[in-house]
C-alpha cells in the first residue's frame, strides 16, 4: 500500500499541487523584491499588497479579495503602515470608513511587483505556449473561484 507522501510525489492531490505552486511563485517573487529593495516584506503581507489600488481599498474589501480574516487584514496593514508601505485616509464615499492607501514607496513597490509577476507570467507561457498558458490559467482562476464559493456556503451554514 502506497503512502501519503509517496502518492503525493508521484501523483499529487489538489491541495498538494496548489500549495507546491504556492510556495514556488511565493519563494521567487519575494527573493526579487528584496533584490529590487523591498526586503522587509514578508509573504503574508501578499493579502494586501497583491489587492491594493493607487486610490486605496477599504480593508473589507481586502479580507474578501484576499479570503483572509479582517483581522488578520489589520494586522498585516498595522505592519505595513509601520513599514512605510501604506496609509489609512478617510474614504472619500464614506467618512467613517478608511481606505488603506499605497505611500510613495508602496507604489514603487506595487510597480515592481507587477513587472516581477509579468516576467514570471511570460516564462511560463513561452514554456508551455501562449494558448495553453491563457487555459491553464483560466481554468485554475475556475476552479478557485468554485472552491472559494464552496466554502463561503460551509460557513453560512
Amino acid at each position: 500500500m502506497a503512502t501519503r507522501a509517496s502518492r503525493n510525489s508521484t501523483n499529487p492531490d489538489f491541495g498538494v499541487l496548489a500549495g507546491r505552486l504556492l510556495f514556488a511563485v511565493t519563494s521567487e517573487f519575494f527573493a526579487k523584491l528584496a533584490a529590487e529593495g523591498f526586503d522587509d516584506l514578508k509573504p503574508r503581507h501578499g493579502a494586501v499588497l497583491a489587492y491594493l489600488d493607487d486610490a486605496g481599498v477599504r480593508a473589507t474589501d481586502l479580507a474578501r479579495l484576499s479570503g483572509q480574516h479582517k483581522q488578520m487584514i489589520g494586522t498585516l496593514v498595522d505592519e505595513l503602515e509601520e513599514l512605510g508601505y501604506v496609509q489609512r485616509r478617510p474614504d472619500p464615499a464614506d467618512r467613517r470608513a478608511k481606505l488603506v492607501c499605497p505611500t510613495e514607496r508602496g507604489i514603487a513597490q506595487m510597480r515592481a511587483a507587477d513587472q516581477i509577476m509579468s516576467a514570471i507570467h511570460e516564462r511560463h507561457a513561452r514554456r508551455m505556449s501562449r494558448e495553453k498558458f491563457i487555459e491553464f490559467k483560466a481554468t485554475l482562476a475556475d476552479v478557485t473561484e468554485y472552491q472559494r464559493r464552496r466554502v463561503a456556503r460551509l460557513r453560512q451554514a
